[in-house]
Order: structure tokens, then sequence, then C-alpha cells
């Protein structure tokens, strides 16, 4: 099995030569994804569980809103692995645009998906949520479990402190997210935690349609 990079930088203090070795790697990741990734065009970045399979409801809504996407003139960019990634790369690929993967080295193995027309690899988390942000002009975020909340909430976080612009922000499946918007709304806004205009950052809708026009709307 292939060593654990992130659990590795994550040991603790560590000597200096061991710092230095963490930081050349890290360094040679960035530049190898941002030169994989340059030439991807106005894209799309779709956010959502590994665990779904084809037949499951979450898979072919993602599949849908991948092409629509794809036949709204966006390339797509997932985490390149099953489920929710597979599906919105299936889509793109159908409706004849590029799809994308920036896939993760896992200690449990995940492939790259069969639907990808461009993918890169990475060893560190960071890295790669760096590149899923970097290189897109909107976010789709559908049924997932921590990583996918792990990735909406960084991504609003970062749109709150203007780390980044006020890109458009959909997520899909109401039924699925109906406890996490109350408690930004009747939570977090309540009490104070965050602004009103930064929950007004969600834009939650269960068609494809509906998230297009609002992609389109914005950008």
């Amino acid at each position: 099995m292939k060593k654990n990079l992130d659990a590795s930088l994550l040991e603790g203090v560590q000597g200096h030569w061991q710092d230095i070795i963490h930081t050349a790697q890290i360094s040679r990741e960035f530049f190898r994804g941002f030169r994989a990734l340059r030439n991807t065009g106005r894209c799309v970045t779709v956010f959502g569980s590994a665990r779904f399979k084809e037949d499951h409801r979450y898979y072919q809504l993602a599949q849908q809103v991948g092409f629509a996407l794809g036949k709204a003139g966006f390339s797509v960019m997932t985490g390149g692995g099953p489920g929710i990634m597979e599906a919105a790369n299936r889509g793109a690929q159908q409706a004849g645009a590029m799809s994308i993967g920036c896939n993760i080295e896992l200690p449990v193995e995940q492939k790259p998906n069969p639907y990808l027309d461009l993918w890169t690899q990475f060893d560190h988390f960071f890295v790669r949520k760096v590149m899923l942000v970097k290189f897109s002009c909107a976010f789709v975020i559908l049924p997932g479990g921590f990583g996918t909340l792990d990735e909406i909430f960084e991504t609003l976080n970062l749109i709150e402190t203007k780390k980044i612009q006020r890109f458009p922000l959909v997520v899909m499946g109401s039924e699925f997210w109906d406890k996490m918007e109350g408690f930004v709304h009747e939570r977090l806004e309540q009490e104070g935690t965050i602004s009103p205009s930064d929950a007004d950052n969600l834009f939650i809708t269960d068609t494809s349609d509906e998230a297009i026009r609002y992609i389109l709307s914005r950008i």
C-alpha cells in the first residue's frame, strides 16, 4: 500500500528535513495539478457521495445535472470517483462536454471512474480541494457524507471571508438537506454567528433546469 502522505504530514512535530520533504511533496503536487487542469475551460464542480449506485435517485439526479451542465456549455469537474462523481461525469460525457476528475489516493483504493476525459491524482485532500475550487466558476452539491459537508462549508467559508468570489452554489436534493438548511437559518443565522446574506449563498433546488438557470444568471 502506498504511504499515506496526509497522515505522515499530520503526525505532529517532525524534524527539519522531514518538513522540507513534506513541503517539496506538496509543492510538486500543486504544480502537477495546475499543469493538468489549466485547459478546463468554463467549469462547474459537482460534489457528492461516492456511495450511491446507478439505480439510486441521487445518482440519476447527478447524471441529469451533469448532462444539463454539459449542454449549457460547461465542463464538469468532480472528485473523479464513483457514486455522485461518476454520475455527473457520465452525464457530461453524454452531453459531449469535457468531463474532469481530481482523484484522491485512499487507504481503501478509489479508482477513477470510467467517464473521465481528463483526470489527475492527488495524495493530499487539501491540495485536491484547492483544485476543485480554483478551476470552477460555480459549484453543485448533491447528497453526501462528511466529505461533502466539508466541501460545502469550506466553500461557504471562502465566500463569506471573500477569499473567493461569490460564485453560484447550488444544493440539490431538498429533502436530504432540509435539516441542514434549518440549522443554517434557525440556529446559525438567528444566533448571529453568520449574517443573513451568508445564508443566502445557498440555492436549494430539486431540478437540473433550475440549477442551470440559477448558475447562468450569476456568472
